[in-house]
């Protein structure tokens, strides 16, 4: 009976260690930390295994479909150490960078595949060159203007969820890469556009006429980001049947153009 007890303590004893060892491995991610996991998974991963995480073939990371990885410590383990001899490589996130990687990865796997999947692409590219005048900022293939970003693979990095927030609430994410800047010259001239380098003597941006323009830092008052997209919100404008076709338009835009 005593032998009985003390196998019992040890037992718990041992639970109870694990237990709490695997508490203390566990995080809480807040909604800031996924959207962090995002900007990271879209820096380092979307290339390789797409915007919603199928790309490569037998592998849905959003359903934790995986050839090496059961688990969510596995994953971030593979995230940050690669699988030698094949094309994962390692990569330079913290364990806790990694984990928000993942936490991104639940958050989009638990949602759906909204306005994609009832639109239709045909209409929308009519809507997007038409009704919509998007080509006035936007450029696909070669055509359009070059004041917004260039659209012309969106599909191969940008969710469909993500690029119908960005189409009704532009002003929700803002990527660095398409951040407005207004710079003001020490006479006064001020000019709005989107900054495309700056390095310690120069500032490049591409201006709402498209013209490439580059500023002396010497030259300048003023250099700061604007807060909010230049882009309107279609919201009120499309509706949203119309949004539904213009996502499943530029969802279709990879490495062929959707016809």
């Amino acid at each position: 009976m005593i032998y009985r007890k003390v196998l019992f303590m040890r037992v718990f004893t041992a639970f109870s260690f694990i237990f709490a060892a695997g508490l203390a491995a566990q995080h809480t991610y807040t909604s800031g930390d996924i959207e962090d996991g995002a900007l990271l998974y879209r820096g380092t991963c979307v290339g390789c295994h797409g915007p919603d995480g199928n790309l490569v073939p037998g592998i849905d990371l959003p359903h934790m479909k995986l050839r090496r990885a059961s688990n969510d410590d596995q994953m971030i383990a593979i995230i940050r150490n690669g699988v030698p001899g094949t094309a994962m490589p390692p990569s330079n996130v913290t364990e806790f960078q990694a984990g928000t990687i993942v936490a991104y990865l639940h958050s989009i796997g638990n949602t759906a595949g909204g306005a994609a999947s009832a639109g239709d692409a045909a209409r929308g590219k009519a809507i997007f060159e038409g009704k919509g005048g998007c080509t006035s900022c936007h450029r696909i293939r070669g055509q359009g203007s070059r004041s917004g970003p260039d659209l012309s693979d969106i599909g191969a990095y940008r969710r469909a969820p993500e690029i119908e927030k960005s189409i009704v609430d532009p002003d929700a994410e803002i990527l660095p890469q398409n951040r407005t800047v207004r710079v003001v010259a020490k006479d006064g001239t001020a000019t709005t556009g989107r900054l495309l380098n700056e390095d310690t003597f120069n500032v490049m941006i591409l201006d709402s006429k498209d013209r490439l323009v580059a500023f002396p830092r010497a030259n300048l008052r003023e250099f700061t980001f604007v807060d909010k997209s230049p882009m309107p919100s279609y919201k009120d404008k499309l509706s949203a049947q119309e949004v539904a076709d213009v996502v499943a338009y530029l969802s279709g835009l990879k490495s062929v153009e959707v016809k």
